[in-house]
């Protein structure tokens, strides 16, 4: 029998273990809106306050017997709120984050959208004097080290979310109109800026990995890059300001912690695998099946998976909202027989399920895990 732990680590390995593992609350883009984990507790009979990894995003923090009885492998290990002079609430429903960012949810809307970037009318030499939050802040890291251990102890995967997304932090402080632009016709003044988000997010990343970096299994990250079709920026731009960024961000981890790189990114980015596997990331999450080349998952397999791990790929654009039980479990197989040979397979949601996903389509998609999951697979 393996650990959970074991399971996950021997996958990353491009080996099969007993069975495909699954993420299932263990970082914010595997876990559930809060409405939707409501209506899952409801079903289940628990009867506790609901936490959130994110505010902003409303993902939801599972509870252990929750994520036990799903099957999932991992953990998440999170850091503190940062210090601040930014963060307060402006009414009942809207509210100011660390970075200045305000954030309200509209009458009757389900998610929080922006309302206000801090940094979209400011000049380059505002900018520089603009009072930002101190990620570094030692009290972030108070206790993640027995956090660690007590993940370690239970078996399961230690999956460190230290809240690392440079591109997209940028483009909520800029707008995401403004710092495109930026990027196209001011180069210097938008590679600064990136740079200066980048190095804030780079000290607090630092921060976690000494404090606990030995005992973590997975770091996550996240820069949105593609949109359904295709990349929000060009190739070129990307390797001229991004990867750049992600070399760093992912050598830094490296030599902090013998952990594998787990990179969030929405969208078709077929065109940068490559390039993100040169810089060094090991995991590539969602795969966006409903997103452009992404659908291919046998190729996805063939071409790169030898190098490269997947963790998602489970369709939340239609079979998981949409579909009959029996839809999501032939979903389910589907991809464990595309990508889980040889390992290099973690099962999850492509996206946090939302709302709209009926109970019963959660219950057949780990139930189908369990079964379809083991190795040998069933091809």
């Amino acid at each position: 029998m393996f650990t959970s732990q074991e399971r996950v680590l021997c996958a990353l390995n491009h080996e099969e273990p007993d069975r495909v593992p699954v993420f299932f609350g263990t970082s914010g883009v595997t876990s559930m809106l809060t409405p939707a984990y409501e209506q899952l507790k409801s079903y289940l009979g628990i009867d506790k306050p609901t936490r959130e990894i994110s505010r902003i995003f409303q993902y939801a923090r599972l509870d252990d017997e929750v994520m036990e009885r799903f099957g999932s492998d991992g953990r998440p290990l999170l850091p503190g709120a940062a210090p601040s002079i930014h963060r307060r609430e402006v009414s009942a429903a809207g509210f100011v984050d660390e970075w200045g960012i305000e954030w309200q949810r509209p009458a009757g809307g389900l998610y929080n959208e922006v309302a206000f970037n801090p940094l979209r009318e400011l000049a380059s030499e505002e900018v520089e004097r603009y009072v930002w939050p101190d990620l570094a802040d030692p009290g972030r890291f108070a206790g993640l080290r027995e956090e660690a251990l007590r993940i370690r102890d239970s078996g399961c995967a230690v999956v460190a979310l230290p809240g690392v997304a440079a591109f997209e932090q940028t483009l909520l402080l800029r707008g995401m109109d403004a710092f495109l632009m930026d990027m196209a016709a001011d180069r210097d003044f938008a590679e600064a800026l990136l740079g200066t988000v980048a190095r804030l997010m780079l000290s607090g990343m630092v921060g976690m990995l000494r404090e606990a970096g030995d005992l973590i299994d997975v770091v996550v990250f996240a820069d949105d890059l593609g949109s359904q079709d295709g990349l929000l920026i060009s190739p070129a731009m990307y390797r001229a300001l991004l990867k750049p960024l992600h070399a760093e961000l992912i050598r830094t981890i490296k030599a902090h912690s013998p952990a594998k790189v787990f990179m969030h990114s929405d969208g078709n980015v077929f065109p940068v695998i490559e390039d993100l596997i040169e810089v060094g990331v090991d995991i590539l999450n969602p795969v966006q099946v409903s997103a452009g080349d992404m659908g291919d998952t046998v190729r996805l397999k063939r071409r790169f998976g030898d190098r490269l791990s997947f963790c998602g790929a489970i369709d939340t654009r239609w079979a998981l909202p949409r579909g009959t039980p029996e839809d999501v479990r032939r979903e389910v197989r589907r991809r464990i027989a595309d990508l889980g040979p040889g390992g290099g397979y973690i099962l999850a949601s492509v996206h946090c399920l939302q709302p709209d996903v009926p109970v019963e389509n959660v219950l057949a998609l780990f139930d189908e895990a369990r079964v379809a999951g083991r190795y040998p697979l069933k091809t």
